[in-house]
């Protein structure tokens, strides 16, 4: 088989893929709706967890989790370095959040979600549980359009410009956080829209890839490991993303040794094929309603969810509602 006959047939494995990522996380948001308002985010992540696991263990795959809920130590399941599936299959890695948005579903707030995302085995970067710097657009602009070496306010113009309007038409997605406040200085500068979150980071990213949410750009400071997941959307759909690790102590900088990252790489700026160099599927399934998806919503006999699911290798995106029935 020719090397591009090979890398065709590990595309076609991958997407086909794509309707079990949807089981995997339809699953975990029917699971962790149940505890939707009830107060207790350990409770609605161990449910999520559980019912991520056990239908990952459906699957004819040979995955290896490398963006997981924690290190062995730390996490019962779906830990760094375990392996999920039926032992057949493709062989790939596996990045996951079974509840991104804890606190969002345990005050049974916006924009919860369940995510998973697969590629071929040893294309996804193992990044640590640390912060990462990101900035990313959705698809329609040209190559570099935005750069994390320049400022805020540079990255809206740049943005206006392309788009034809003005600095304060374009709208940044961003974090509501303390350390944030230089990145809103920038953009008040130049007058751009602020959409302030909460939670949710995975789910601030992947609102730039889709028109409908009114979101331009993400900026600012959230978990490296969200910046992964976040960056499979992307790559599905041909946006564009920048990640850069940051590393405040020697704790996090030994954090990026155990996931096998040089000191060369610890300031490195990483572009999307980077963190993510092979054909990637993502799905993610509304918990609680926001503007990407609907929650679950259970009625007579029934549950009801809605998934997105995407494939880099075809640009192929489906929404899907599904009614299951109890």
């Amino acid at each position: 088989m020719s090397a591009k006959s090979a890398s065709d047939a590990g595309a076609a494995r991958i997407c086909n893929l794509a309707m079990d990522a949807a089981r995997v996380t339809e699953a975990a948001a029917i699971a962790a709706e149940r505890l939707a308002g009830r107060g207790d985010e350990m409770a609605a992540d161990l449910v999520a967890v559980e019912a991520m696991r056990a239908t990952l263990n459906s699957l004819d795959i040979q995955g290896v989790i490398v963006i997981g809920e924690g290190v062995r130590d730390e996490a019962p399941m779906l830990f760094i370095g375990e392996t999920v599936g039926a032992g057949t299959g493709p062989a790939i890695d596996v990045a996951l959040d079974p509840l991104e948005g804890v606190t969002l579903a345990a005050k049974a707030q916006a924009n919860a979600l369940a995510v998973v995302a697969f590629a071929p085995r040893g294309s996804m970067m193992h990044a640590p549980d640390v912060y990462m710097d990101k900035i990313a657009v959705g698809p329609g602009f040209p190559p570099g359009i935005v750069d994390l070496d320049r400022t805020p306010a540079q990255n809206i113009e740049a943005l206006a410009r392309f788009k034809g309007v003005a600095a304060n038409m374009i709208t940044a997605c961003v974090l509501d956080r303390p350390r944030h406040k230089d990145i809103i200085a920038s953009l008040r500068t130049v007058g751009a829209r602020i959409h302030l979150i909460s939670d949710g980071d995975v789910a601030g990213v992947i609102n730039t890839g889709d028109p409908a949410t009114g979101v331009d750009i993400y900026l600012g400071l959230g978990g490296a490991q969200e910046g992964v997941l976040a960056c499979a959307a992307l790559k599905c759909v041909g946006g564009q993303f920048q990640g850069r690790l940051v590393l405040r102590n020697e704790d996090e900088r030994a954090r990026a040794r155990r996931v096998g990252l040089k000191e060369a790489d610890f300031d490195r700026k990483y572009e999307m094929n980077e963190l993510i160099s092979g054909d990637a599927v993502f799905a993610a399934t509304g918990v609680t309603s926001g503007p990407l998806l609907d929650g679950v919503v259970r009625s007579a006999g029934y549950v009801q969810t809605h998934t997105l699911v995407m494939t880099s290798a075809t640009g192929t995106v489906r929404e899907i509602r599904t009614k299951h029935k109890l």
